[in-house]
């Protein structure tokens, strides 16, 4: 069948856009029709994707947003009939994957008052309701439990209409055992000495990622030991304020900012641990990536993913409310740790199960049997 897969963005950092890229894969490799509606497209298009640019219209985000869902749609009325796949929440979906948290959660638990009374609120708002609202037959595929328990604490009625879908883990990502080889080699680009603690954070969208936490908590270590600290930070975002920030709490020479990149496992491999105190994240791919090559992940519970870190025993996770002396005394603790905890090994074996990389095959499954219902 023709398949229309809509999402406003594609580049090759970010975890919604590898999901993405993987679930389009697989459907073509299984004959399908792909057509890709989106603002722009960054790095490979696969041979038999068809990717149609939409014209951006406004720079405003909110008239940008509501001028993609209706060119789009005006597009499609007058094409024979495809399932409509959505990566991010808009009206008219047959089916949307939920890489993004609910937004009434976070608008009420994260934003003042008087965000309410703001356009931006109100779009969002509408938009998250085009698809979760009672009224609405949209199936939407979820990544964690954490989501379920949202969506349905906001939008009651839309219970029947979630359904859980695993990690989409890539299996080149599996590990055997860390190659020390491959450790040492990229420490030694980076000018990292043997003695010193790689703390390693991935993720575009530094703000959200909360890369403000991390230099805090990196900032608050006892001076010998910060003083043995190099924080790697990676990922597709501005930089600057987290520079300046770095700065003002004197650990500027503690930083080294990366672009987004194709290497990720060498990282994973030479970091000590992985640091990821997210504000907000439905899931989080990073922290089982890094658990599943033996990195002790600390993290916030407020990532989707969260719970397989708990589950695996492969790092620690800070509470919800989130408490900054928290996640200050866990850091201190696994990095004065690590030499005898087990959290390595137990993420490597961890990473054993087979449903860690099986995400496309079950969206290609679910896609097929909402062609059959409909046919």
């Amino acid at each position: 069948m023709k398949l229309s897969f809509l999402i406003y963005t594609y580049f090759p950092f970010g975890g919604l856009q590898r999901d993405f890229l993987r679930i389009v894969e697989e459907c073509l490799q299984r004959g399908h029709d792909i057509h890709v509606y989106t603002f722009s497209w960054q790095g490979d298009i696969p041979a038999g994707v068809n990717v149609i640019l939409v014209p951006e219209l406004s720079r405003n985000r909110i008239k940008r947003n509501k001028a993609f869902s209706k060119w789009v749609q005006e597009t499609l009325d007058g094409q024979e009939r495809s399932l409509i796949i959505g990566f991010n929440k808009m009206p008219n979906l047959d089916i949307y994957f939920a890489a993004d948290p609910c937004f009434l959660e976070k608008a009420e638990k994260q934003r003042g008052l008087y965000y309410k009374f703001t356009p931006r609120y109100r779009h969002f708002k509408e938009y998250e309701a085009s698809v979760f609202a009672k009224e609405e037959k949209t199936e939407i595929l979820i990544l964690s439990p954490q989501q379920r328990i949202a969506f349905e604490t906001y939008y009651p009625e839309c219970g029947c209409r979630l359904t859980t879908i695993p990690p989409g883990i890539s299996v080149d990502r599996k590990v055997e055992e860390i190659d020390s080889e491959v450790a040492a080699t990229l420490r030694e680009e980076l000018r990292i000495k043997p003695d010193e603690k790689l703390i390693l954070q991935i993720g575009s969208g530094f703000r959200v990622k909360g890369v403000d936490r991390s230099l805090q908590a990196i900032a608050s270590l006892p001076v010998a030991l910060r003083e043995k600290c190099r924080y790697v930070l990676i990922g597709q975002d501005k930089p600057d304020r987290f520079l300046a920030l770095a700065k003002k709490l004197g650990i500027r020479e503690n930083l080294i900012v990366l672009p987004g990149r194709d290497d990720i496992p060498r990282f994973l491999a030479a970091a000590d641990i992985l640091l990821h105190p997210a504000y907000a994240e439905s899931a989080g791919y990073v922290l089982l990536e890094a658990t599943i090559a033996g990195l002790p992940v600390l993290t916030t519970a407020t990532c989707g993913y969260a719970f397989h870190i708990e589950k695996a025993a492969s790092g620690e996770v800070c509470k919800e409310p989130f408490q900054q002396q928290e996640l200050n005394t866990r850091l201190q603790n696994m990095l004065e740790s690590l030499a005898t905890a087990s959290w390595s090994g137990n993420g490597l074996k961890y990473g054993k199960q087979e449903e860690l990389y099986s995400q496309s095959a079950v969206v290609a499954d679910f896609i097929e049997q909402h062609i059959a219902r409909i046919s």
